[in-house]
């Protein structure tokens, strides 16, 4: 690398020609060089320059395609904020976990980035964690993100067929505020971060009680199991909807099994114990639900009915851009 053209490009504030250094020194794997443009560019914006972008992009290819000793050091609150997901799941996605281990600093990234391993298949001894880092029998293999140089995937579970709703009486609203946190938590990056909007709560009687309650119009519905539904709920619970930022896999997973301790205690128990969770959350019956507009955006319209309690709980969020 030139150093005499790399400050020109720095001191020009030269975007694409900085870029372009970018994607030559990852095609060469010069992985020294595109960290030396990276500690650069920081200096610079130090300084004034508005390159935070490159020094961002950098840390996201650093992250996805360099060697673990790279890419480990990427594993850290702040690092690649812009990026298309969290440094620690991205790198997570082409690394193994004995892989990075040894280069990710302490701290709540590199958790992450182990629960992220974990789902993925890996065997993880990292403690501290208040729920066990490898998915449960009773839970589905949750669908993980593809994240390439310039694009990501963030796949959906397969959709169900579903079919309408026959109208009911509407119920009364249950005042249950662990509960509707817990749903409301679900969504949150797209209601605090994004333009999303949710009409989450806890309604005496049926499912179709609680679509009266609601007030939805018609709504078309699919009884799953527990294991689609969690599918479901941990794809909301990553995403960042339409603009928010993105939070994760395990992100997702934790909050959907804070639902689960919702829906089966009153209060919650947390830590739950992983046993006696799955069996009581599969007890409970769970829809998909749909206003079948087929609108585009982001969807997370879901039902649980108990009716041991006689009561349902709805999550009815959506984004769009």
């Amino acid at each position: 690398m030139d150093p005499i053209q790399l400050a020109d490009l720095i001191e020009a504030s030269d975007f694409a020609g900085l870029l372009r250094l970018v994607d030559g020194a990852t095609a060469a794997q010069d992985w020294d060089g595109l960290a030396e443009i990276r500690v650069r560019c920081q200096e610079a914006i130090g300084r004034g320059r508005q390159l935070w972008g490159v020094a961002q992009f950098i840390e996201y290819r650093l992250a996805l395609q360099a060697p673990a000793e790279h890419a480990g050091p990427m594993v850290v609150e702040g690092a690649g904020r812009f990026a298309l997901g969290p440094l620690w799941e991205v790198a997570a996605s082409t690394h193994t976990w004995a892989e990075l281990s040894p280069y990710v600093p302490a701290g709540p990234a590199r958790g992450l980035a182990a629960a992220e391993r974990a789902l993925r298949g890996d065997e993880v001894d990292e403690g501290g964690g208040e729920i066990p880092l490898a998915s449960q029998a009773w839970e589905p293999a949750y669908p993980v993100a593809v994240y390439r140089s310039d694009a990501a995937e963030f796949p959906e579970a397969p959709a169900v067929k579903m079919e309408k709703v026959a109208p009911g009486s509407p119920g009364e609203i249950i005042v249950a505020p662990e509960l509707v946190a817990a749903l409301d938590r679900i969504v949150q990056a797209w209601t605090e971060e994004s333009n999303g909007r949710s009409r989450n709560t806890v309604v005496t009687g049926d499912l179709a009680s609680a679509l009266a309650t609601l007030k939805t119009g018609p709504v078309v519905a699919a009884e799953v199991g527990l294991e689609r539904a969690l599918a479901g709920l941990v794809w909301a619970g990553a995403s960042g909807g339409a603009y928010g930022r993105r939070r994760g896999t395990p992100v997702g997973r934790s909050n959907a099994w804070l639902l689960l301790a919702a829906l089966t205690e009153d209060p919650p128990d947390w830590p739950p114990e992983p046993d006696r969770l799955g069996a009581e959350a599969a007890a409970l019956n769970w829809y998909l639900l749909d206003t079948g507009d087929q609108t585009a955006g982001w969807r997370c319209q879901l039902a649980v009915v108990d009716r041991r309690r006689n009561r349902t709980a709805v999550l009815w969020a959506i984004d769009e851009r």
